[in-house]
């Protein structure tokens, strides 16, 4: 069994069980030492045994009361060495509070125990007067004995603050990553929603137009009516191959489908006429590339904003305008309806299209135009895009 192992089951005591041990350890080699002396020294009696008894019952409650304890263990050990009697190990309960003090203590107070220890220690050395070792440097070698647990429990205790913050920054650490994970999840579902509720409102709604043309056409002008189901089949098989692109990124860490292009804008348009609004396109975003996210944002801006002019305006007519300048990309909406509110308390279109816009740097103003109609106009930046 290794010395680590060891000190685990040690650490895995009870605290009551772990200073009785300590008691027992310290009373043998103490009494050991204090049952024999030098000869031409004072030998055991009943004082040396009372100030035993003291000092290992003292030591007990070390973890309680350890300066007290020092106070205890220390008198005992100056009574020892006053009333005659010396020995090698007599001073190891008050090591053993001495440790305590410092491991449980703080800095401030090992610093004044340590002085005092020492003080005083120098002080029993020069009224006892001599070593029966080594009797030249008596005072200075009982100074400094009381440093070097005092010094010992300062390094342990150092160590473990050391390991607690570095617990507590791995633990903090893990928890930053967590919620920086929830965050992108968060984010994730967020656009994942945002991209399904464009598609669906988009088509679905433009299907739904395309649907009453070929009805009412059904008799009366079965062409119209062909070509008004051949556009919803074809919507339809759009919307599937883009909510199909969409939900692929719940399977796979990154999504391969590409993200639309201000080039399919046309498409877009002739979708939205095929059910009987009429769209101007002005697009001019000159010949330098724009970032794939900001074209992707535009051109879901527009889409949303052609939606909501399908489901929720009459009007007849709309312009789509998609201009750049230095630093920017313009994107306009403008619908000839009659002068109506946005619908605030119902579908996430409009915020959808906030959200997109602020996620690359841009914004979204919207309202109803003096005269009728109603107007979606988005600023998105065309450098510093995030990817």
């Amino acid at each position: 069994m290794t010395f680590d192992r060891l000190a685990a089951r040690a650490r895995a005591l009870p605290p009551i069980v772990a200073d009785l041990l300590v008691v027992a350890v310290v009373g043998v080699f103490t009494t050991a030492d204090a049952a024999v002396n030098e000869p031409g020294y004072r030998q055991a009696d009943a004082l040396t045994w009372a100030l035993l008894v003291v000092s290992l019952a003292a030591l007990a409650c070390r973890r309680r009361w350890p300066v007290p304890v020092v106070c205890v263990t220390g008198a005992a050990c100056a009574g020892w060495a006053l009333h005659g009697h010396i020995g090698e190990l007599l001073n190891l309960p008050v090591i053993v509070a001495l440790y305590t003090v410092a491991v449980l203590g703080d800095r401030r107070r090992t610093l004044w125990t340590g002085v005092i220890a020492a003080t005083v220690s120098g002080a029993v050395a020069l009224k006892v007067g001599r070593d029966v070792v080594n009797p030249q440097g008596l005072p200075v070698l009982e100074m400094v004995w009381p440093l070097v647990p005092l010094l010992l429990g300062e390094v342990v205790r150092t160590r473990r603050e050391l390991l607690a913050e570095y617990a507590a920054r791995a633990a903090r650490a893990e928890e930053d990553r967590e919620r920086e994970a929830a965050r992108r999840v968060r984010q994730e579902r967020a656009r994942v929603a945002r991209e399904i509720h464009d598609i669906l409102a988009h088509t679905v709604s433009a299907m739904t137009v395309q649907a009453g043309v070929a009805l009412d056409a059904l008799d009366a002008a079965p062409e119209v009516s062909r070509q008004a189901m051949t556009q919803v089949r074809a919507s339809g098989k759009e919307a599937v191959r883009e909510l199909r692109a969409t939900l692929s990124v719940l399977r796979a860490a990154e999504s391969t489908a590409p993200a639309p292009r201000l080039g399919q804008l046309d498409e877009l348009v002739a979708g939205v006429e095929a059910g009987g609004v009429l769209v101007s396109l002005r697009r001019d975003t000159g010949d330098a590339a724009l970032p794939a996210v900001v074209e992707a944002t535009a051109y879901r801006i527009v889409q949303e904003a052609l939606t909501n002019v399908v489901k929720h305006s009459a009007a007849r007519h709309a312009a789509v305008s998609v201009t750049r300048d230095a630093t920017r990309l313009t994107v306009e909406v403008v619908d000839d309806g009659p002068p109506v509110r946005p619908p605030a308390d119902r579908g996430f279109g409009l915020i959808g299209m906030r959200e997109r816009a602020v996620a690359v740097g841009g914004g979204v103003t919207y309202g109803p135009v003096p005269g009728g109609g109603f107007r979606v106009r988005a600023e998105l930046p065309t450098e510093g895009a995030p990817s």
